[in-house]
Order: structure tokens, then sequence, then C-alpha cells
């Protein structure tokens, strides 16, 4: 019996908030692979805020989704069809596969994934492209010293929460900016922060004030707009910024808001750099084995908000823009 694959596939380039207009949800039989190829059977997709920029046109750091083109996501899933060297039958992998059921790959940017360690959805999260991206921009980029104060905007978020947490296990003092009195106490009383700020009740510029009152040395953005104003206000000496994201103005259809205080870089001699986390493709695993041993030894949490349903995609994925999961989003395809 012929297996059918249902797929979503960008069907408009969205204008604002993306509706369910700008998908088609298409089928079409499964392949078999051919030589050299994989079968996938997708398990569980990756909903992430960097999805809603390769909607658009125009040029970025990777090319956009074209029309009528599978929608671009990470995934994780189960290879049941193989005439690859390098995979088996039953092994579980991790890849760019797309919004759909089954997924035909050549293995480039395939990854065996060991779920007698972690639960499938966490290479998603914590040890999927999240992690990577936490890990890197805090890392490399706003190389964190003991003592240092590190605030990071989406605190509750798939990138953020990490990033907090591995500001701490660096000795640093962190502050979480959050959206609602649930989410600023996950991540004081789960995670370990020293301080959250609702962005929702509170003036984050005034409580940037009281929670850092030496300055912030290092700012994690994953909202732009207003709040990363606000963080500009209140740098330390020679703070570093990374700009990872910049979800409040990822839906507008006005122009992007920047930053007005920018000046206050050139007072502090601080530095703002942008991170996109494939440039570090090649040290994925050097990544992937630090935070593992973390997560062994209980001192790196990891959520996922999971979601059941192929057909819930153009819901699920505004959960992101109106701020109403915890963690790393995930939705689940299928059963094993």
């Amino acid at each position: 019996m012929t297996t059918t694959n249902h797929q979503f596939r960008l069907a408009a380039r969205p204008v604002g908030m993306p509706k369910r207009e700008d998908w088609s949800y298409t089928e079409e039989p499964v392949r078999e692979p051919g030589e050299g190829e994989l079968l996938v059977k997708v398990l569980y997709l990756s909903l992430d805020p960097a999805m809603r920029g390769w909607m658009n046109e125009g040029k970025s750091y990777i090319p956009p989704v074209g029309i009528g083109e599978v929608m671009r996501a990470g995934a994780v899933g189960r290879v049941i069809a193989s005439k690859h060297p390098g995979f088996a039958v039953g092994d579980h992998v991790s890849g760019s596969f797309g919004v759909q059921e089954y997924a035909l790959s050549n293995g480039k940017g395939v990854t065996k994934v060991d779920t007698s360690f972690a639960a499938l959805p966490v290479y998603l999260g914590t040890l999927g492209m999240p992690g990577m991206t936490a890990y890197f921009g805090l890392l490399d980029i706003g190389k964190p010293q003991p003592g240092n104060t590190v605030v990071v905007s989406g605190a509750a978020g798939a990138v953020g929460t990490v990033v907090g947490q591995i500001a701490k296990l660096k000795g640093c003092r962190v502050v979480g900016i959050a959206g609602g009195a649930d989410k600023c106490r996950y991540i004081v009383d789960e995670l370990g922060f020293d301080a959250a700020i609702d962005y929702k009740s509170e003036d984050v510029k005034k409580a940037l004030r009281t929670h850092c009152p030496n300055g912030i040395d290092v700012y994690f953005d994953n909202v732009g707009g207003d709040i990363l104003d606000a963080a500009l206000t209140q740098l330390a000496m020679r703070a570093r910024i990374i700009i990872c994201g910049a979800i409040s103005q990822y839906n507008n259809t006005t122009p992007v808001k920047g930053p007005s205080n920018y000046l206050a870089l050139l007072v502090n001699r601080a530095s703002m750099t942008g991170m996109v986390v494939f440039d570090y493709a090649a040290r994925y695993g050097e990544a992937a084995r630090e935070m593992a041993g973390w997560m062994a030894a209980g001192k790196l949490k990891s959520r996922e908000d999971i979601v059941e349903g192929l057909q819930t995609f153009p819901d699920t994925l505004l959960k992101l823009f109106k701020g109403e999961n915890t963690g790393k989003l995930v939705l689940k395809v299928a059963n094993e």
C-alpha cells in the first residue's frame, strides 16, 4: 500500500502575522529512497522564531523558502528505509526535514541522536539549534566572566532559558526579562536566575536599574525593539551585546524599530554583535558534549512545550509570537 505524505507548503509571503491562508496543506505519495538516500518518518518538528524571517523575500543569512516549497523546519525522526551507508533503518536522526510527515534526504546535515540519553524533543531544544545558539552566542561573543551581570531577553524561551543557565554555570549574576508572572517565577525558582523582570507589568528600564546597579556586562537580545533600547541605557563599561533575534519586530507592517540609544555603545566602549548559529556548525559536537555533560550532572535543565498534530502547524507557530510558550516549542507529528 502506498504511504501518503502530508505537508505544509508556503503559499504566500505573509504580511504581518502569518495566516492559515499563507499555507497550502498538500499530500503526495512517499517514494522509496534511491542510492545514497534515506527516508525519515518525522516524529517532532522544531518551531522557531527564525521561521518568520525565512518566509520573507529578500537577502538574509539563508535563502527564503520559495512559494510552493515545503516549509523549512528542523525535525527529529526515525529512519524507515535507507540506501545510505551511514544510516540504518531504526536510527533516530535530526535534520532540516521540513513541515511534513516523511522526508527523503541524501544525508547532508543529518545527524544520529541517542534516545537513551535524552528524549527526542530535547534534540530540538537544549541539545539542538536553540542550545547551540545559546552556547556559542553567550560564550564566544558575550565572553562572560565570573561576577559579571548577564541580562537575557526572551528569558523563558528556548534560547533564553539555556543562556541564563550557562551564565550561572560560569559564575555570573543573571537577570531574565520575560512576559508574565508564571514565566518569571519559572526562570527564578526552577532555573536559578537571580532576578526576573516582567515586561508586561513592569517598567523595564527602571527594573534594570534596580537589578543591575553596576550595569549590564553582557546583554543577550532575543526581542529587539523597546527592550533593547532599555538595556542600552544600563550598560557597564565594555559591555558585550549579542543580537540573536528581534521577535518583537518580526511581524511588523511598519519599518523595523532600530535602537535609538545606540550612542551608549560609544560612551561605554561597548560592542554589539549579530550572531547566526549556522556559522558554528563545525563546532556543534563540542557544544553538545559539554551541554550533555551538564545535563547528566543535573546542572542544565530542559523544558519542551509540546503540541500534537501536524495540521495544527499554522496556529501552533503563532504561539511563539504571542508569547504563549515556555521553553522550546515543539510540534509532535507522529508516535514511534
